[in-house]
């Protein structure tokens, strides 16, 4: 049996994967020189310098920097979520007065650039006394105008019989939502969770704009507090720097590969049917 011909457009995909993977690639093998074989522009590829990552996590507190990230992205993946599937099923499912009109409100933020909102947000949370602090980091991205609208537009394909057997069975609208539509758009929300997490784990100016002490900042505003610090004779030890920013990376690189399947699942339109 032959083997089948290999397409343009895998070629093509496959061109623009290695690509993207260029920047990381570069990071990697600079992390592993030592820095006067970078400074000298002399590719040393052995023996590999792994105390580079050792004095990138003594130069800065990598070791709470995670704990950090990871404590602001999951409560901001849970909480837009929830409040994305509520809004999502009430202008998707529910007929009331005023529905479309809540639900171009809705889009209409994301024509909102987030630089627009930073200052507000900054005075809201320093009229409650909230600046470096974990509430801060999290409240404003608790709601998102993207994920409700990618949400609506996946329960809107389930059919609206089975909204109407469950309500004959005597089902509220909260039992339809967790029990029949939640469980059908399981691979959508999923994709929405990963996007959500991503997003705010690679989060940067917010971070840095709300949060004042070491032990309060995120991987990215870490990474970036890494130049500071990484120096050697005046000199940025770009080494130094580059084993952070591997040690930043490494953690979304693992979750995409491991989340791709379900990624692509939650982005096809077919889903939820």
């Amino acid at each position: 049996m032959s083997r089948p011909a290999v397409r343009a457009g895998d070629l093509a995909a496959l061109a623009a994967a290695a690509l993207l993977g260029v920047p990381f690639f570069c990071a990697l093998v600079v992390s592993l020189m030592p820095p006067e074989a970078f400074l000298a522009r002399e590719p040393v590829f052995w023996p590999l310098r792994f105390d580079n990552y050792g004095r990138a996590l003594e130069a800065a507190p990598f070791g709470r920097y995670p704990l950090n990230t990871s404590l602001v992205a999951g409560a901001v993946t849970l909480g837009s979520l929830v409040t994305a599937i509520l809004a999502a099923n009430a202008c998707a499912r529910l007929d009331f007065k005023g529905r479309d009109a809540a639900f171009l409100a809705i889009v209409a933020t994301l024509l909102i650039p987030g630089h627009v909102t930073l200052i507000p947000n900054y005075l809201t949370m320093a009229s409650l006394d909230l600046v470096d602090t974990y509430p801060a980091l999290i409240m404003p991205s608790l709601a998102s105008g993207f994920v409700c609208f990618f949400l609506r537009q996946q329960f809107r394909n389930i059919p609206r019989a089975y909204d109407e057997a469950a309500l004959v069975d005597g089902a509220s609208r909260l039992q339809i939502l967790r029990l029949v539509v939640v469980p059908l758009a399981r691979p959508a929300i999923a994709a929405m969770a990963i996007f959500q997490f991503l997003a705010e784990w690679t989060s940067f100016l917010w971070p840095l704009v709300v949060t004042t002490s070491p032990e309060m900042r995120t991987l990215e505003v870490g990474l970036a507090a890494l130049y500071d610090v990484a120096i050697d004779d005046g000199i940025v030890n770009w080494p130094v720097v580059m084993a952070g920013a591997v040690l930043v990376m490494a953690p979304t690189l693992l979750l995409f590969a491991l989340a791709e399947r379900q990624l692509v699942r939650g982005f096809t339109p077919e889903v939820g049917r």
